[in-house]
């Protein structure tokens, strides 16, 4: 019973977290994720913690929160697409590629079409022009109302033709 009342306040805190990140007020989020993480860690709250640091610039600790999220559950996507960013934000953008590949394989994430079109734009960057064309295809055959990706998709596609 007290794991499951752990939990039950550990997502209240994340919640409230995700809502001062959302207003920008983020050194209120980071302590609010950090006191969800104390009470139950979830790769959910290492991850968002991850991505709140980020917005400060604090690269190496948001990929150590997204590191701490695969241990916590390997199955979660997003850390992995996270990671992919932050490393193309340093522009390593071949080390990028293996963490997006690993995004787009994970059982659980949304939303799915992300690191397809980060793969996209890196391939963009390296005129890797047919491998952008298939991650683009890719973002939106997983995600076909996504209008940025359908964009991505037609606006390579012109470029192409």
């Amino acid at each position: 019973m007290e794991e499951s009342e752990n939990l039950r306040r550990a997502t209240e805190l994340w919640r409230a977290a995700y809502r001062y990140q959302m207003e920008g007020e983020l050194d209120r989020a980071i302590e609010h994720y950090q006191r969800s993480i104390e009470v139950y860690p979830t790769a959910e709250a290492h991850t968002f913690l991850g991505w709140t640091l980020s917005f400060q610039g604090r690269l190496e600790e948001a990929t150590a929160e997204c590191l701490q999220a695969i241990e916590i559950d390997s199955e979660f996507g997003n850390p992995y697409n996270d990671i992919g960013v932050y490393l193309m934000k340093q522009e390593k953008l071949d080390e990028a590629i293996p963490w997006l590949e690993k995004a787009k394989q994970a059982k659980r994430y949304e939303p799915r079409q992300f690191p397809y079109m980060n793969l996209g734009r890196i391939y963009l960057k390296q005129e890797r022009w047919w491998d952008a064309l298939r991650e683009f295809e890719g973002a939106v055959r997983v995600a076909p109302d996504d209008a940025a990706a359908r964009h991505a998709l037609h606006s390579l596609r012109a470029r192409l033709n």
